[in-house]
């Protein structure tokens, strides 16, 4: 819930900077789901969705997933499929790594944590020391502005706000390592690859740029900066050219009202938060417009106590305690069921999420094409990896556009990768063998396939463009096709037009 002032001033930055601000910037994780551990790619795997609660959820629920901390071990699929199918291209969408908070509580002692970096603090990475020198060869690279002038490496020993931290780092240079193992027996991205073969980009925050390069190095240890372009998005949304969308920010604007109406209708969330000013001595509002769940997270996330004020500053003084952050985050869950049922949330998405979506097509049929049967090869080869380091206001729309509605709320160093693969040739002068009774055909010689992947785990069957494809019709994978008709066509029946230009300028439905 926002301050009316607060309220006019989203309204002014959405219309000047056509990208989501708070309140919908709120950090609200998502409880964990109950884990089903798959086998291989035809059997069923673990599942990433949370199912629905009958009685309240635990507060802490989902708290370690949400933080991600990066001390557990997690079964990741990248790189899996059915046998002799060629890995054509990977593009991968990440959320920044774990970072300080971007809103204070008032009249609180702000969190104390350590935003350098030092291999002998925890958590910690095997290639962090390397990565921190690799990262003062930088100048090598070539930057679009204004990344240049964007540090590389956290260096604050006292964590700015929004700061990125060692945990982060440590997040996405594990992230960048697990995709390195997934796909080393691919050949995807050899050595001696070429600079148009890596697209990078990246936000100008600092914290973005950091986790994109903590991610590359965890991927391509000891990359060649001389061959490396990073390239900026100025807007969150990455819509580069084509983020000019008035029903996009009438749809958003609308389900931030949707959101202010539950919010100032739980009683029971309006006694937290005058409980909460009280301890600290200041007026409801002003504890509302800052956000406090943001940084408690922060207290959550690296062990630290909830923060306490004395009696001497106008309130009753006292700590925030666990029971006010559980009503907090029983009111994101009441929210994110509500978010559902309206649908409002959804329309935004399908509008902000597809410049990025149909560059993403774009750029699997270009490669796609480059390995056409007897196709020369462009110099230089095709691009074949793609990295976009943004935010959780990129993350969660992308979700909810592919039709992942009911995934967690990106954790910290989320990542949603797209992999588009080849099913194999036939033997020169072999014909094909045709199903017999009662069998299924199997994938026709070199059809492509999508598959789509969420923190590691195999979620193409869950989109709105495969759910009803049959996954057991001797393949488990999703024919490319259904991806570029929903890209194209099919995703703009949600807000009942037939093309991004009619959905964005057409009459409001």
């Amino acid at each position: 819930m926002v301050s009316a002032a607060a309220a006019h001033l989203v309204l002014f930055l959405l219309g000047v900077n056509l990208i989501p601000i708070t309140p919908i910037l709120e950090e609200r994780p998502f409880q964990a789901a109950d884990g089903v551990v798959g086998g291989n790619l035809g059997k069923s795997r673990k599942r990433v969705f949370p199912v629905l609660q009958t009685q309240e959820p635990d507060p802490m629920a989902g708290a370690s997933d949400y933080c991600n901390t990066p001390n557990r071990s997690e079964q990741a699929w990248e790189g899996h499929s059915p046998a002799d199918y060629k890995l054509l291209s990977v593009q991968v969408m990440i959320r920044h790594g774990d970072r300080y908070p971007i809103y204070s509580i008032p009249k609180t002692k702000r969190p104390t944590i350590d935003c350098t970096l030092s291999s002998s603090r925890k958590p910690s990475h095997p290639l962090l020391n390397s990565f921190i020198s690799h990262m003062g060869q930088g100048g090598r690279g070539h930057w679009e502005a204004p990344l240049s002038s964007v540090p590389r490496l956290p260096n604050h020993s006292a964590c700015e706000m929004g700061e990125l931290t060692q945990t982060g780092v440590v997040q996405h240079l594990r992230n960048g390592q697990v995709l390195q193992q997934a796909y080393r027996r691919h050949n995807l991205l050899p050595s001696s690859w070429s600079p148009p073969q890596v697209w990078v980009e990246t936000t100008g925050k600092s914290r973005t740029l950091q986790s994109g390069l903590a991610f590359l190095y965890g991927l391509l240890p000891e990359f060649d900066w001389t061959k490396l372009t990073v390239r900026h998005q100025w807007s969150t949304l990455f819509c580069g050219s084509a983020c000019d969308c008035p029903a996009r920010n009438r749809y958003l604007e609308e389900e931030q009202r949707r959101q202010y109406r539950l919010r100032v209708s739980d009683t029971e969330l309006e006694r937290t938060y005058v409980e909460m000013a009280r301890t600290l001595g200041m007026l409801t509002r002003q504890l509302r417009a800052a956000n406090p769940i943001d940084s408690l997270l922060c207290h959550l996330c690296h062990g630290i106590s909830f923060p306490c004020v004395s009696t001497g500053n106008g309130g009753t003084g006292g700590c925030l305690t666990m029971a006010q952050f559980a009503v907090i985050r029983r009111q994101q869950f009441d929210d994110e069921v509500d978010r559902k049922r309206v649908g409002l949330y959804r329309k935004y998405a399908i509008l902000a999420m597809y410049p990025y979506l149909n560059r993403t097509a774009n750029k699997m049929e270009r490669v796609a094409r480059a390995n056409e049967a007897g196709r020369q090869p462009r110099a230089g080869g095709e691009e074949v990896f793609t990295l976009s380091s943004a935010h959780d206001v990129t993350v969660a729309p992308l979700l909810s556009a592919l039709g992942l509605e009911d995934s967690r709320f990106p954790r910290f160093a989320a990542r949603v990768v797209f992999e588009l693969w080849k099913s194999p040739p036939a033997t020169q002068g072999q014909p094909k063998k045709k199903a017999g009774k009662g069998e299924r055909s199997k994938a026709k010689d070199g059809e492509l396939f999508l598959r789509v992947l969420y923190n590691g785990e195999d979620v193409t069957f869950h989109t709105t463009f495969c759910r009803s494809h049959d996954r057991h019709a001797g393949h488990p994978l999703c024919p490319l096709k259904n991806f570029l008709s929903y890209v194209r066509r099919d995703m703009f029946k949600v807000v009942n037009a037939t093309s991004y230009q009619e959905a964005c300028y057409g009459p409001p439905v």
